[in-house]
């Protein structure tokens, strides 16, 4: 974003939206839909977002969850997709977008696994999902090129499941956001300013000395949701962990489009286009790195990828890998379910964190329910109080069990 400023116009906000990226820029756009009449600031470390989880997810939607309330929630994002430009207003500039639709295949080799899908499965078609079960052969039949002896069962779905261009998603609500006169500045929030009590969030301090008073906070920042929340005196079981993606060349391609493929092994691929795909996973020990960590690690593309790959589609033997890099999940160590809502003793800070891979295409979703909750003090569409810090406090877990 060319011309940022680095200081906020004004010393008071009515909100403070700590992080720019898709989910604080969601929860900008909504508020500026629901005639919200207060002054919103938008806090942004870096905004070139090079090293946001939105500029370097694999960017795709699913239905294949395991809970309803995040099937909805995806199924709220698959419509806004489709319906982007109509959202913003019928703007020319906003382009159409489309899902492609080469869906996501979950495979299990244990009967452990298998009845986990048939149970996931019954409640996606309850939701209203496209999922199908699949056997060993039916899988064969319809993708020939997967190698299924040690199968026992799939999980396919094909409709408004597959990559969707999050990236201008997420550039459509700032653009929205900034011209209907949200306030976004390029700095950094170290303190939030507490009342004497400890129970409300007067302000924050930012890196610059700069003191801005506010009324609500949103903590939209990311992996570094858990430092922020620490500020007031939180505790939010969030951490930095590290996602490895490659984009690979295949000698001979697929005849058929790839589904993104959730491999036994933990290893996932993906179809892109043109004889180009997308694989990724993570090392087997999977711990919290360093908020600037992006290092790739030298061995885990021969050690684990490729092998998992290519012994799932031996097509895959012959590859070139034309890029690769490096992310990190927000990841809940409860539940690997977001964390939203207002703290239930201090009340106007509200969280939006901890979502485990999945944030993007939930981000339609999120930001709504938090501009509802910011403007009207209850949620009117889906109720997301399942996803409130009071499951966090009791250590009450909500597991979503399809994360990637």
């Amino acid at each position: 974003m060319s011309g940022i400023r680095s200081e906020p116009a004004r010393d008071a906000y009515d909100v403070v939206i700590i992080g720019g990226a898709i989910m604080g820029s969601s929860t900008a756009w909504w508020l500026t839909q629901m005639g919200y009449a207060g002054r919103v600031l938008v806090v942004e470390r870096d905004p070139s977002y090079a090293q946001a989880a939105t500029t370097l997810s694999f960017s795709c939607i699913r239905q294949q969850f395991s809970t309803e309330l995040n099937i909805r929630i995806s199924q709220f994002g698959a419509d806004f997709v489709h319906s982007l430009r109509q959202r913003m207003g019928g703007d020319d500039r906003v382009p159409d977008l489309k899902i492609q639709n080469f869906g996501y295949l979950y495979m299990a080799d244990t009967p452990e696994f298998a009845d986990v899908l048939r149970a996931n499965h019954k409640v996606q078609v309850a939701a209203g999902a496209g999922t199908r079960l699949l056997t060993a052969d039916q899988i064969k039949e319809e993708l020939p090129f997967i190698m299924v002896d040690d199968l026992i069962l799939g999980s396919l779905n094909t409709k408004d499941e597959g990559y969707f261009d999050g990236y201008t998603v997420f550039d459509w609500f700032r653009r929205k956001a900034i011209e209907a006169g949200v306030e976004y500045i390029q700095n950094e929030v170290v303190v939030l300013d507490l009342a004497p009590n400890g129970k409300l969030v007067t302000g924050v301090t930012l890196a610059s000395g700069h003191k801005v008073a506010c009324d609500t906070i949103v903590n939209a920042s990311g992996t570094r949701g858990a430092k922020m929340a620490a500020m007031a005196g939180i505790a939010l079981p969030i951490e930095p962990r590290k996602r490895f993606n490659w984009v690979i060349k295949a000698e001979e391609p697929l005849s058929r489009p790839l589904p993104l493929t959730i491999d036994p092994s933990g290893v996932f691929v993906r179809e892109i286009g043109g004889g180009t795909y997308m694989a990724g996973g993570h090392a087997d020990h999977d711990p919290e790195v360093a908020f600037d960590d992006f290092t790739m690690d030298p061995d885990i593309w021969m050690d684990k990828i490729w092998p998992g790959i290519a012994t799932r589609i031996p097509a895959f033997e012959r590859v070139k890998v034309i890029s690769e890099w490096a992310g990190q999940y927000d990841y809940n160590t409860l539940d690997q379910n977001a964390v939203t809502g207002p703290h239930p003793e201090v009340t106007n800070f509200l969280f939006l964190n901890g979502f485990s891979g999945h944030g993007l295409q939930q981000s339609p979703a999120m930001g709504r329910a938090t501009a509802e909750w910011i403007t009207h003090g209850s949620y009117q569409t889906l109720d997301f109080t399942p996803f409130h810090y009071e499951r966090i406090a009791a250590g009450k877990a909500m597991v979503e069990g399809a994360i990637i």
